[in-house]
């Protein structure tokens, strides 16, 4: 081969070199990431947002109607079981039960008069009947009339206990109608709410027909989270198991808890998906001091975790298990993985992936695809 033949070959080989480097596309900028190993945790979450609520709430009101004649506590009040919180017009039951007081004093005192002469009734017969053994001169008749009388006492003695038992039923049955017009405290909580004023006329609620509490009483010292849980994550969810809780009021705070209760039916709302409502236990006591009944909050209750797995971050993840790796020479390969745990941040990768490869996390991004040539724009070490 003559010399110029070469120069012309080096010279082609130039300017095809020079047209390539032209005409290459010009590398995309991504974001990238290396595999490694770290805890991976599988989780479900809420689909619409729950609801922070006390474990024991009382909707209180009389059992009778009539007039608010006082109110003994106001909203915000810690109260204790069976403290009295408001009372309805009773004067004329009170008057009644005073009554039925006197009238068993009054009984109680009959019974012991008429008891006292049964004692002696009975004496008296025994008497006149020895003598009649020991053929003293008594008549049968005078026997018989002691014994008798004697026996008529002892009727009586036990007529006048009834008596007395007929009157303390009868208060308690005015006690009774007393209490009904009371509102006491069933448990140790806090006066959330007070719906009345003194002067008021108030009756029980119809059948059917939902009314104001006159007392809404709140227990604040034990709390948890009600929130539905998408029908198909359901299934995976046993009580006792362990539960984070995120608030919208305390955007740092976040609460740990337990599942104390899966309803055992799925709710069903039109134009909604199927959820299953899950309560989750607040089980921190230094964490409800902020809480109130009535905040919002979000659920994340952990099915398994592993301390050491090897995962990719979920938003690189595309469909069918597939992510994009970033080659030595910047080639961009899609790879499909088998997948393990799984949560909303991070994947575990089981098989098809290695600890160190480059996998790109602007998936979403223009021109990153299978087979475009990106530089990373922070390359990890």
């Amino acid at each position: 081969m003559n010399k110029k033949i070469l120069v012309a070959i080096l010279a082609l080989a130039a300017l095809f070199l020079v047209y390539y480097l032209m005409m290459r596309p010009k590398p995309v900028a991504v974001e990238v990431v290396r595999i490694e190993p770290g805890e991976v945790k599988a989780t479900v979450s809420n689909t619409r947002v729950g609801t922070v609520k006390a474990c024991r709430r009382a909707l209180l009101a009389p059992a009778t109607g009539g007039e608010v004649a006082r109110i003994h506590v106001k909203e915000g009040d810690t109260v204790k079981q069976n403290q009295l919180l408001m009372e309805v017009w009773n004067k004329d039951l009170k008057a009644q039960l005073e009554l039925q007081e006197a009238q068993i004093r009054a009984d109680e005192a009959t019974a012991e008069q008429v008891c006292q002469l049964k004692g002696s009734a009975e004496r008296e017969a025994r008497r006149i009947s020895l003598l009649q053994q020991h053929n003293q001169i008594v008549s049968e008749e005078q026997v018989d009339t002691k014994v008798t009388g004697a026996k008529a006492q002892r009727a009586s003695c036990r007529a006048a206990q009834e008596a007395v038992a007929v009157s303390r039923a009868s208060r308690n049955a005015v006690q009774a109608a007393v209490e009904k017009t009371l509102v006491l405290a069933p448990f140790d909580g806090t006066v959330a709410e007070i719906n009345v004023e003194l002067g008021e006329f108030v009756t029980p609620s119809p059948t059917g027909i939902a009314t104001l509490p006159a007392i809404d009483l709140l227990d604040v010292s034990c709390l948890y989270v009600s929130a539905p849980i998408d029908e198909v994550d359901a299934p995976q969810i046993k009580t006792g198991m362990p539960a984070c809780v995120s608030l919208d009021a305390f955007p740092d705070k976040r609460c740990s808890g337990s599942v104390s209760r899966i309803a055992p039916y799925v709710l069903e709302k039109e134009k909604q998906a199927r959820t299953v409502e899950v309560e989750v236990k607040l089980t921190d006591p230094g964490e409800l001091r902020d809480l109130l009944p009535g905040y919002s909050a979000d659920i994340e209750i952990l099915l398994a975790s592993k301390p050491r797995a090897l995962r990719v971050p979920a938003e690189a993840v595309l469909e069918q298990n597939k992510v994009l790796v970033m080659e030595e020479d910047g080639l961009l390969v899609e790879r499909r993985f088998t997948r393990g745990l799984a949560n909303w941040s991070t994947v575990e990768v089981l098989s098809g992936l290695q600890a160190g490869d480059r996998v790109v996390l602007s998936v979403g991004q223009e021109g990153v695809h299978a087979g475009a040539y990106a530089v990373a724009k922070n390359d990890p070490a």
